[in-house]
């Protein structure tokens, strides 16, 4: 797996440094994250694949027993009540290898902190509202 030292010019390479099962997870990830975020930029950041739109968006990362997904303070405490199944912290959730990701779920606070990005950059209050499907 990739380590705090390893620096990646973009995210294919950093998905390409993993398995190959791990390496279809993350692309599936990506895609998700693109289609729940249309226009959003691919970048590293923190050495791990990151989605900017009107700033930081979302992260990800790959580890030996689970997917970690980076939403932020803000996209956890959204849905926590669903999120409370994973193990996590404040800003981040991790989803076990092995397990199905929960995509709806995923897809779910990805549109909620666009939104969110959105309405900050425009220079309104931030949604407290879950964005559905």
């Amino acid at each position: 797996m990739p380590t705090s030292r390893n620096t990646f010019p973009d995210i294919d390479a950093y998905i390409a440094s993993l398995p190959e099962e791990i390496q279809q997870i993350l692309q599936d990830l990506r895609a998700a994250i693109h289609q729940a975020a249309p226009g959003a930029e691919e970048a590293i950041s923190y050495a791990i694949p990151t989605f900017r739109l009107h700033g930081n968006l979302v992260h990800f990362a790959a580890f030996k027993n689970h997917i970690g997904f980076y939403p932020g303070p803000s996209g956890i405490k959204e849905f926590q009540d669903e999120l409370s199944a994973y193990k996590g912290a404040r800003g981040s959730v991790q989803f076990p290898i092995g397990q199905p990701l929960p995509w709806e779920l995923i897809t779910r606070i990805v549109r909620f902190r666009a939104a969110e990005n959105r309405e900050l950059a425009e220079g309104k209050p931030a949604a407290r509202r879950k964005t559905g499907g």
